[in-house]
């Protein structure tokens, strides 16, 4: 239950219709990872029409960068707030009046409420100017893989708008409406991703003895694998590892396949760690496989680095949250995420902080019943809203 101390940017009140009718519009036409052009003009002309200072399309591909001068500038201090565009490739099942109109792909994640969120923030913040300083809003594309947040940073984001902090939200399902969770330190993991191809010799299935039987080399693997998080690194610390996906070259009964194709991700939240789970991971597959006679061929990548908020601004994001609903609504040592956000690429830029705010109770992030809840809008504006006049005041 929100409490009396909540204090809701009574500039957003009268915006809420209209926000919410942006999300409802972007939630009908999801677009995936880079190819998010009809909601990346969506957002460009909704900066333009609130009349923000600079609006720069095609950063890091598709993404939109909007630049807000405060009332004054002579502070020096330009602060990002950054939201996601793209969506996911699940057919969603929610049977909403703006389900998604596009087969195969919805926002399952939120990120359509990410972008109508900061939308409207930046209305705010453009008709106020109630600061000294400026403010960048950055609308990224492909988070949910493609890594847009790197393609942002390495096209020269940061540089180009002379961007001093960072900051980043994102909903968590489950969390009550009008409640925050940060924290100083890592807060979602870094993700690993592999590709292993084991090669055997395939045979007849009644004949075993002239084969070398990948199927039984893979499950061996994947067993093994999972040594790695209970045997492998000490309990006290947090490793993840998901085999996701196995295909082998046969669709037979009687069939012993000649390769079977493994994927999946490791999810780590340190260094060191991260460093010990890919070491152990090429022993395990290669040793494990030549144990049994089989070859493999082996791609490890490291993907999202470890989403890590500097000190001093996690500590003010949930001072600034504490404004917002009151300090008895957020949680200032959230326990970390074992999911990835490639938000990580922009924190390695500048210092910055991540963020979560309520969904309320909801279907899981990714799942084909998910919906970002509306009522979250008021409480995620109002924090974009707070940390810039915090950050920067006249």
């Amino acid at each position: 239950m929100v409490t009396q101390n909540t204090q809701i940017d009574k500039r957003v009140q009268p915006l809420l219709q209209d926000i919410t009718a942006w999300r409802h519009e972007l939630h009908q036409y999801p677009e995936l990872e880079f190819d998010v052009h009809r909601t990346a003009e969506f957002v460009a002309e909704k900066l333009r029409s609130f009349g923000v200072d600079d609006v720069v399309e095609g950063i890091g591909k598709t993404g939109v960068v909007g630049v807000i001068k405060g009332e004054k500038n002579d502070s020096g201090m330009v602060v990002g707030l950054r939201a996601d565009m793209d969506a996911l490739p699940i057919i969603e099942d929610t049977q909403l009046q703006y389900a998604s109109k596009i087969d195969g792909k919805m926002h399952a994640c939120g990120h359509d409420g990410h972008t109508a969120m900061l939308l409207g923030a930046a209305k705010v913040l453009a008709d106020s100017r109630s600061f000294n300083g400026t403010v960048v809003v950055i609308f990224q594309p492909a988070e949910e893989g493609g890594g847009g947040g790197r393609e942002m940073v390495n096209d020269g984001l940061m540089e180009r708008f002379n961007i001093n902090q960072v900051f980043g939200m994102h909903n968590m399902p489950n969390m009550p409406l009008g409640y925050f969770g940060v924290r100083a330190g890592p807060i979602m993991a870094a993700a690993d991703i592999f590709h292993v191809t084991i090669e055997g010799v395939g045979g007849h299935a009644a004949m075993p003895q002239y084969a070398i039987d990948t199927t039984l080399v893979t499950s061996q693997i994947i067993l093994s694998l999972q040594s790695i998080a209970s045997r492998n690194v000490d309990p006290m610390e947090s490793v993840v590892v998901s085999v996701t996906s196995v295909h082998s070259d046969g669709d037979s009964y009687n069939v012993i396949p000649q390769t079977v194709t493994i994927k999946g991700t490791v999810r780590t939240l340190n260094a060191a760690i991260q460093d010990h789970a890919e070491k152990r991971f090429h022993e395990i597959v290669e040793h494990t496989a030549k144990a049994m006679g089989a070859t493999v061929k082996l791609v490890y990548t490291r993907d999202y680095p470890c989403t890590v908020n500097s000190v001093e601004e996690a500590g003010f994001a949930g001072r600034v949250a504490s404004q917002v609903v009151g300090s008895d609504q957020v949680d200032v040592d959230i326990t970390p995420m074992m999911g990835a956000e490639d938000f990580s690429f922009m924190l390695n830029a500048r210092p910055g902080a991540f963020i979560f705010v309520g969904n309320g109770e909801s279907a899981s992030l990714h799942h084909p019943q998910y919906d970002f809840n509306d009522d979250a809008i008021p409480y995620g504006c109002s924090y974009w809203t707070s940390i810039v006049e915090t950050a920067m005041p006249l």
